[in-house]
């Protein structure tokens, strides 16, 4: 009986989206802003053109600060980082985002934005007096669409300039 009830809830999740958890890795949470790639988070494009976004969850607030700009259609690999408490990384709506992100650990999830328009990403564990302040935004651009983007992460020159699309320096302004 138990066998069948893990069956049906495994089948049901399944088919409602979840994903399971890539694996995990680690991070000390008091080197997390001195630890690439989370010491400039924002959004890289990377080898092979694909695109990555890098957060940093602290007390009432996500970095980047600014929008993280993102094209539609393309897969969004998310790392998220916490420099303090328990912070949850959600986007309500049309995404299966959904994440908790624990001191120490880097939570990671990969999504595709298929329709253009500006999501609100919510905090939701509670984390303090300040918890309902902690909200960021994502900007999806329309397919062709270019932006300004960083060099990829590992370095590699940009490979995949005529797809159209570039990531953005989302981390102008950032200290």
């Amino acid at each position: 009986m138990l066998i069948a009830f893990l069956a049906a809830v495994g089948i049901d999740g399944l088919k409602q989206g979840a994903t399971s958890s890539h694996g995990m890795h680690t991070i000390a949470p008091e080197k997390v802003m001195s630890t690439e790639p989370f010491a400039k988070p924002g959004v890289y494009r990377t080898r092979g053109g694909q695109y990555e976004a890098i957060v940093v969850a602290y007390a009432f607030g996500f970095l980047p600060k600014e929008d993280l700009v993102v094209p539609a259609g393309k897969p969004i690999h998310f790392r998220v980082a916490s420099l303090d408490v328990v912070h949850g990384y959600t986007i309500p709506g049309r995404t299966n985002v959904n994440l908790e992100v624990l001191p120490g650990h880097i939570s990671e999830i990969t999504q595709t934005f298929d329709h253009p328009g500006r999501y609100l990403v919510l905090c939701n564990e509670y984390c303090g007096s300040g918890h309902h302040f902690m909200t960021a935004h994502i900007r999806v651009l329309k397919p062709g669409e270019n932006l300004q983007h960083p060099p990829p992460l590992d370095g590699s020159p940009d490979t995949n300039e005529n797809d159209g699309m570039a990531a953005m320096d989302s981390m102008k302004g950032n200290s």
